[in-house]
């Protein structure tokens, strides 16, 4: 099975199953960004359910909008997209979609850079832990078209972005989503790091960090379970301070919003009853701190660009939820 194909059909009718192809892309400059996804929801003997989630960030906040249609509306992997599911779709050379009387889009992608897997071995995307497995399908690409959401019509014109994949049998017992692009002096290069929390039994882990900082068209692979001790992180909904070790670099940095571009979902695990807040923002600022043996420190910084998004047990952190039960 390659990293582009959907897993949900190959789940056994007996297991719990969740999945997710998502776009993020924005315009720093304007502070404008755009956040889809198109996901899978499967409760254990059920059959799965896809959704289609739209958030657009701009000067007025958040504008978000979901759709769950039935079952038999989920298609994967017809030879041309990755996922189908109602109006939508998402593929390699691009996506679109409708929500009923809330949103529509039509974008198409270009350019992009071989795929990257967050967990650093092979087998650990056989393995049963971690139950989350994700890949950057697209770490840095291009996306342009127009998108529609409650009224706000916005035209995405070669927009820096990327495309993301995961899936499992549950989500991380709290988890933190970092991505960086369009950096002041060095538009090139980006960070996309995933740092989780896992629940076993009764036992949580540390933060655990697996990710990628590519600067001047190098990677440096950033975290892994040799490093946890390394790792430091202090968030709160609307912002984290985190250190990411890497082989041969250290990635210090912030990223904070105001708490209205911050935008609230609910998300469920397969397990009944089981279910995270998840609050995100595609406009945040960040800056990031180089370190590097040899090297000067390297600042990189952005402001309306990054992307930073907390999920989360908690249900009194403040962030107004969207109206929308998952699936």
């Amino acid at each position: 099975m390659g990293p582009e194909d959907a897993r949900f059909p190959a789940v056994g009718e007996s297991a719990g199953h969740y999945e997710s192809f998502y776009l993020k892309c924005g315009d720093a400059a304007s502070r404008r960004a755009l956040w889809l996804r198109y996901t899978v929801h499967k409760r254990p003997g059920a059959a799965p359910v896809g959704s289609l989630w739209v958030t657009l960030f701009d000067e007025q906040g958040p504008h978000a909008a979901k759709v769950s249609p039935a079952p038999e509306e989920l298609v994967a992997d017809d030879g041309r997209d990755w996922v189908q599911i109602g109006d939508g779709r998402i593929g390699p050379d691009g996506c679109s979609g409708s929500i009923p009387d809330l949103a529509t889009w039509e974008l198409r992608f270009e350019g992009g850079e071989p795929p990257f897997p967050y967990l650093p071995r092979a087998w650990m995307y056989r393995a049963k832990l971690p139950r989350t497995k994700a890949l950057s399908l697209r770490p840095a690409i291009r996306v342009s078209g127009t998108v529609t959401v409650r009224g706000r019509t916005m035209a995405v014109e070669e927009w820096p972005g990327m495309i993301g994949h995961n899936w499992g049998a549950e989500h991380a017992e709290r988890w933190i989503w970092l991505h960086g692009t369009a950096f002041d002096a060095q538009p090139d290069a980006w960070i996309d790091a995933t740092i989780g929390r896992i629940r076993i039994g009764r036992w949580t882990t540390p933060w655990v960090a697996n990710g990628c900082l590519s600067l001047d068209g190098v990677r440096h692979r950033l975290g892994g379970l040799g490093r946890t001790r390394a790792v430091r992180v202090a968030e709160q909904p609307e912002r984290a301070a985190f250190t990411l070790p890497g082989d041969g670099i250290v990635v210090r940095g912030e990223v904070s919003a105001p708490r209205a571009d911050v935008v609230g979902w609910i998300y469920s695990d397969p397990a009944p009853g089981s279910q995270h807040h998840t609050a995100h923002c595609a406009i945040a600022d960040m800056t990031l701190t180089v370190e590097r043996p040899g090297h000067p420190p390297r600042a990189l910084t952005v402001r309306g660009g990054a992307t930073y998004e907390l999920g989360m047990r908690e249900h009194d952190h403040g962030i107004p939820l969207q109206p929308f039960s998952d699936p």
